[in-house]
């Protein structure tokens, strides 16, 4: 008998709507250029390349030899992890938040910015995101089947959304808007006045907000990243994410949180309890740590010193190099416009060629700006995850590829 079905596939349609694929580009470019011999540079991906304080980790380790450590973890998380953040947020902005009704703990801030859709949203539903924006924003509408709207961040509007170029039946339809300040790709910065304009916003139309404050503790010179649940009246209308990755170092170990409106938060725990048994208590006891550090310690900048000694000298190194490119005040991240090439004529360069030829001929990997939305074009993005001295070899391999 002739079998006439085509072979199946048992690869979703969707996977290849995530946004991730360009990483597996260039996964293919940082092995060409190992052929090519030359030695890499990778400043693609915004991992940490520090580990966490000692006493993080020794709080890990005592933990994870206690035989009473290894039961199924609460969804919600501990009580202690909750009133933790719950005393940090305070700590830190001035917010008081319910820990057992307005705090959760996630495995990691993407972990509950993947779900956050499929948790609050209903078919017809539309959700507003940044473009640029970090991948998950709109991979997470994709799993959900919910419509994405896109609220493109443009350099002449320094890179803030403008609300007036909504329209009404959008808002009518929108469940919630994500924002992300400061931002990846885009180290925006919001005040407090753009937050309360926010609020009132998403109060006269219905709308939920969430926002993204992973980088809340990266900001450079004088600048602070606030919170969205500073303005009063916020909770009423609005949650935040919060990472433990790149303020504490703690990338590997899975572990966030969303404190903010209880509805949305309750819903994100119900959706999540269906689906996982929540972080490994240990990572939870270190996550503490963590915050209790941050909130006794002399030096109430952390991390940022670091990233803002790396942002100097990498920016002063690729200005010395003719790049000209902006130095940001927040997150481990460069924006920077496609440069111009004084050895060619006429530079047929996008995005993506650019970090291509860039990574073949240099070794030196950014990520092209388009692989962040459509507005991205034109832009790539650079990770400050190297030391000072890898930072300014970059720059140096960058400034030889331009001439």
């Amino acid at each position: 008998m002739i079998n006439n079905k085509q072979t199946p596939s048992w690869r979703s349609h969707r996977l290849d709507r995530l946004g991730s694929s360009i990483f597996a580009e260039i996964a293919g470019w940082k092995q060409e250029a190992l052929e090519h011999g030359k030695t890499l540079i990778d400043l693609s991906i915004g991992s940490p390349d520090q580990a966490p304080a000692l006493e993080i980790r020794e709080a890990l380790s005592r933990m994870v030899l206690r035989e009473d450590q290894y039961a199924y973890p609460s969804s919600q998380g501990t009580p202690a992890f909750r009133q933790a953040a719950t005393a940090w947020l305070k700590h830190r902005f001035g917010v008081t938040a319910d820990p057992d009704h307005e705090m959760l703990a996630l495995m990691g801030s993407q972990d509950g910015l993947a779900h956050l859709a499929q948790a609050v949203c209903n078919p017809g539903d539309i959700v507003m995101v940044p473009d640029p924006g970090y991948p998950i924003y709109a991979g997470s509408l994709e799993l959900a089947g919910v419509e994405p709207w896109l609220l493109p961040l443009r350099e002449e509007h320094e890179f803030l959304p403008d609300f007036t170029e909504i329209p009404d039946d959008i808002w009518k339809r929108t469940k919630f808007m994500l924002v992300n300040f400061p931002g990846n790709p885009i180290a925006v910065q919001a005040d407090i006045t753009f937050f309360k304009n926010l609020i009132e916003l998403a109060k006269k139309h219905g709308v939920l907000i969430v926002h993204d404050l992973a980088y809340s503790e990266m900001g450079f010179d004088d600048y602070r990243p606030i919170s969205i649940l500073q303005v009063p009246g916020a909770l009423e209308t609005a949650v935040e994410f919060h990472s433990f990755s790149k303020s504490f170092h703690m990338a590997g170990c899975r572990v966030g949180f969303l404190a903010g409106n209880r509805e949305a938060v309750s819903a994100l725990r119900d959706l999540k309890s269906n689906i996982d048994y929540g972080v490994f208590e240990p990572i939870q006891h270190a996550a503490i740590a963590a915050l209790q550090r941050a909130m006794s310690c002399e030096n109430k900048r952390g991390v940022a010193q670091m990233y803002e000694r790396r942002r100097d000298v990498f920016v002063e190194a690729l200005r010395t190099a003719g790049w000209s490119v902006p130095s940001p005040k927040a997150t481990m991240f460069i924006w920077a416009r496609l440069p111009e090439a004084s050895g060619q004529s006429s530079p047929c360069w996008n995005s993506k060629t650019f970090a291509r030829e860039l990574l073949i001929q240099t070794g030196v990997a950014v990520v092209p700006g388009d692989a962040f939305g459509s507005q991205g074009e034109g832009f790539v993005r650079m990770a400050l995850v190297k030391d000072e001295e890898t930072l300014a070899e970059a720059a140096a391999r960058i400034g030889e590829f331009l001439a």
